[in-house]
């Protein structure tokens, strides 16, 4: 499974179990931390399937609304756009609102997001990786002249940023990246150099240049060692260290 960040001299401990009255409830075991206490632990919910629709974002909300209001999560849009509620769950980073409980055997472990740290319970710090992505400045530059007209594509070029544009910036594939964990203050990771590809593959951004002498640094870029964990943990199915090797080829390319 993969490792978190812990508070020092710290341990997970086993926490409350809040019982339930039906033979065919889940088991839900997930990862809480306060600031303050001496250590995490893991406490015990059981959600009855036939009362609870079928994604484990809706057990955690049933179990927030009916049972321990001071479980804490993100979540927003419910869809598998928004991102929000990207956490480890049965030792995969996942989107809680796609995964289905019943393709989960056993128990449903549920833990934050890996080697980041945490806010509080399923809550994780991604300031780091935001900034990664703003450093790519992800945002179109463009030195045309204004004359009104709209910047033009064929269809064979706005093909190139299909499997680019659709990252939802949930951070499951840069936490599920070991460079990732031990380089995170340097390494962009998968997602923002996912995004920076994106942008070096449009025809119409003027900066190419400049953002390839941004990425050719020994952390920020050649940090990855193709491992895939990233195209492995994507929810959205995208491959990150694809557009990696990409960005290494143009670098060489010139």
């Amino acid at each position: 499974m993969a490792q978190f960040r812990l508070p020092e001299n710290s341990r997970v401990v086993e926490g409350r179990v809040h019982h339930s009255p039906s033979a065919d409830a889940r088991k839900l075991v997930i990862y809480r931390f306060s600031p303050g206490d001496d250590n995490p632990r893991r406490d015990t919910y059981y959600v009855d399937p036939k009362d609870c629709s079928p994604m484990v974002l809706d057990a955690l909300i049933k179990v927030k609304d009916e049972v321990d209001p001071t479980l804490t999560f993100r979540r927003s849009c419910r869809e598998g756009v928004c991102g929000s509620c990207a956490m480890n769950i049965d030792g995969r980073n996942t989107l809680a609102c796609t995964k289905r409980m019943d393709e989960i055997s056993g128990e449903i472990r549920i833990y934050p997001l890996p080697h980041m740290r945490v806010l509080k319970d399923l809550v994780t710090d991604l300031t780091v990786f935001f900034q990664h992505y703003h450093s790519i400045k992800p945002w179109l530059h463009s030195e045309k002249s204004n004359d009104g007209r709209e910047h033009l594509q064929t269809p064979e070029e706005r093909k190139k940023l299909t499997g680019l544009h659709d990252c939802i910036l949930c951070a499951c594939c840069s936490t599920s990246c070991p460079s990732f964990w031990w380089n995170g203050d340097k390494y962009l990771g998968p997602a923002a150099l996912l995004q920076a590809y994106r942008w070096l593959v449009d025809n119409r951004d003027s900066k190419k240049k400049e953002r390839l002498e941004f990425l050719a640094d020994s952390f920020k870029l050649y940090r990855c060692h193709t491992i895939m964990n990233c195209a492995q943990a994507c929810p959205k199915g995208l491959n990150p260290a694809k557009a990696i090797a990409e960005i290494k080829k143009m670098i060489v390319l010139g």
